[in-house]
């Protein structure tokens, strides 16, 4: 019988709960535990698999996925072509790939993010929330007739001012609302009477309603990304122990791309 190879088991942890936005000092990366390799007998073809990248997400706890960010937009807007698409959240994993296929589709596409550099994704333009001292002014100046889409990442004070600047039969399809999940109490929406006056269309999507799409999902996109016609964009960290720092930083904004963390470079 051979011998059996116990590895130090490397986690990023809380230190306990916490209230508010999460602070890189609020996670540990800890390697206290550690675990045997080894698989189950009769294991029925079981492998060992060592994970050298890890996804960097806080959409995950609303059950989304960047993989089929198409399908919200195609099974929720029929007749996209022409129409003013604004998508919040713009530079993480779901957004980069909303407003890529929305360009495809034809629409006009304004990105906000935390930064500047959303035009690598070839949006028509982008802004900087946290440059903008009034949200409603910076909405009016990139959509002066008003908003047709919004793929809504963020929530709150944004979804607000959105909803006063949205045509009429506007759709709003809901993907997370990455502003209230560290609150203590979530921010009210104020303006939620004109999804009743302008006959606005507002619908939440959960990626397991899309499964079945994958499929064809991937007949659309492979061939789209060997063109050169989606970018699909990374924000990579090295390490481990640089974790906490990644995963606090989509919560304001910080990352331009899908967060992933590089565990070990093989």
């Amino acid at each position: 019988m051979g011998e059996v190879v116990v590895v130090r088991n490397k986690q990023v942890i809380l230190k306990d709960y916490v209230n508010g936005y999460m602070k890189p000092s609020d996670l540990v990366v800890t390697s206290d535990t550690t675990i045997p390799l080894e698989l189950p007998k009769n294991d029925g073809g079981l492998i060992l698999s060592k994970n050298l990248y890890l996804s960097c997400d806080p959409y995950m706890r609303n059950r989304m996925n960047e993989a089929v960010a198409g399908s919200y937009i195609t099974s929720f807007t029929p007749g996209l072509k022409g129409d003013f698409v604004f998508v919040s959240a713009a530079s993480g994993a779901v957004g980069q790939l909303v407003g890529q296929f929305a360009k495809l589709f034809g629409c006009y596409v304004v990105g906000s993010a935390g930064s500047k550099e959303k035009n690598k994704f070839g949006f028509d333009e982008a802004f900087n929330y946290k440059e903008e001292q009034d949200l409603d002014i910076a909405l009016k100046r990139y959509f002066p007739n008003g908003i047709d889409i919004y793929f809504e990442n963020v929530g709150g004070k944004m979804l607000d001012e959105v909803l006063s600047n949205m045509r009429i039969q506007g759709r709003i399809a809901v993907c997370g609302m990455i502003s209230q999940y560290n609150l203590d109490r979530v921010e009210g929406i104020y303006n939620l009477h004109l999804l009743i006056f302008k006959r606005i269309r507002m619908q939440g999507f959960l990626v397991f309603d899309h499964y079945h799409l994958y499929p064809k999902f991937l007949d659309m996109i492979v061939p789209l990304i060997q063109e050169g016609k989606i970018a699909y964009v990374e924000d990579i960290v090295e390490g481990l122990e640089n974790a906490p720092t990644a995963l606090a930083g989509l919560y304001t904004g910080k990352n331009v791309g899908k967060q992933v963390v590089a565990v070990t470079r093989e």
